[in-house]
């Protein structure tokens, strides 16, 4: 990723929040300079005065997201619990989780997975003590981890506006919770690649 404006410019902020909306919404495709410029009440000569074209401002939302996602993992960092002290800060922050979605559905493009990557990093260091807690794995931290970002990747599959509730997370994590005691109990071990191997 290239160098781009800072994001913390006052005169930026309203487009980048109005573009980081749409992105979360709908995707980088959906973001059009004229609807862009009716949201933040401005003209469509203002926002080529900010930036280049919409691929250095998608560029910037990106950055945005990556700034978001790290005080985000701040703030994960300092759950107690999965529930509920985990999924209320989820839930505070729906609008990113989706924009995260966004980038996962076009992670074919420029850049985006550089900050897939990053926002999962921040994401993994920040919950893996509470999650493997809530999965029974506090003796295996590994595969703590490996059933993490497995269930990201499924979570942000079935993420949208309306799934995103207190009562679907709760579902969510104690359907992870039944699967994992599930292997437990019946003997299998997973390892680190994912298999399963009876025990």
């Amino acid at each position: 990723m290239s160098t781009v404006p800072p994001i913390n410019d006052e005169k930026l902020l309203p487009w980048i929040q109005a573009g980081y909306a749409v992105f979360a919404q709908a995707g980088p495709d959906a973001l059009k300079v004229e609807s862009l410029a009716r949201e933040v009440g401005k003209s469509k000569s203002s926002f080529y005065h900010h930036f280049a074209d919409l691929e250095v401002f998608t560029e910037i939302l990106l950055h945005y997201h990556l700034s978001r996602a790290a005080v985000i993992a701040q703030r994960e960092a300092q759950a107690k619990q999965v529930i509920p002290d985990l999924l209320l800060v989820i839930l505070d922050v729906k609008e990113d989780l989706l924009f995260s979605r966004q980038v996962r559905i076009h992670r074919n493009r420029n850049g985006y997975t550089e900050v897939l990557e990053k926002v999962n990093q921040l994401t993994g260091e920040a919950m893996i003590g509470i999650w493997a807690q809530a999965l029974g794995l506090d003796h295996n931290t590994q595969l703590a981890g490996m059933v993490l970002r497995l269930s990201l990747e499924n979570f942000y599959l079935q993420i949208t506006e309306a799934t995103l509730n207190y009562d679907w997370l709760v579902a969510y994590i104690e359907n992870l919770q039944t699967i994992v005691k599930s292997f437990q109990q019946d003997g299998v071990r997973l390892d680190l690649t994912g298999n399963h191997q009876s025990q």
